[in-house]
């Protein structure tokens, strides 16, 4: 094995056991899963967000989002309503009990990236390196989207 070869998944494992750690405390601490972390740090930014966008947004799958918002809602934590524009759409929404948990919560992990301004070339960067992982990991079959 080449000696970066080894560097990289080192690297790999230490990312890896860091969100499995931070996940963990979000369920145990907070009460919380990661994409329901998502969900709240998500909508923190606009007080009513349509779950179109918040799909969109998190790169969700429909049914993975449904089952986060319905146990976020079950705990108080966002209200989901019908669009008064549109009575197709929902508007998903923290609250007073969302935006107190949010405000106990760590922000860490990838949604970081949505409220702290970084350098764009770290960014620019970071997508290289992780398009590059799915890459050398041989996971493009399983990228979202693709058909095996």
């Amino acid at each position: 094995m080449q000696q970066q070869a080894l560097s990289a998944l080192v690297a790999w494992v230490r990312l890896e056991r860091a969100m499995e750690a931070f996940s963990a405390e979000l369920r145990t601490r907070h009460g919380i899963t990661a994409l329901q972390h998502a969900v709240l740090v998500t909508c923190s930014e606009r007080p009513q967000l349509p779950l179109a966008a918040l799909r969109k947004t998190l790169v969700a799958h429909p049914a993975t989002l449904g089952q986060a918002i319905d146990e976020l809602r079950r705990k108080e934590l966002v209200t989901v309503r019908t669009d008064p524009k549109d009575r197709r759409a929902r508007l998903v929404g923290l609250t007073d009990k969302g935006v107190a948990v949010l405000a106990e919560v760590p922000l860490a992990g990838p949604v970081r990236l949505r409220q702290v301004d970084s350098e764009v070339a770290r960014l620019d960067a970071l997508k290289r390196v992780l398009e590059d992982a799915v890459d050398l990991f041989g996971l493009d079959p399983w990228l979202p989207g693709r058909k095996g």
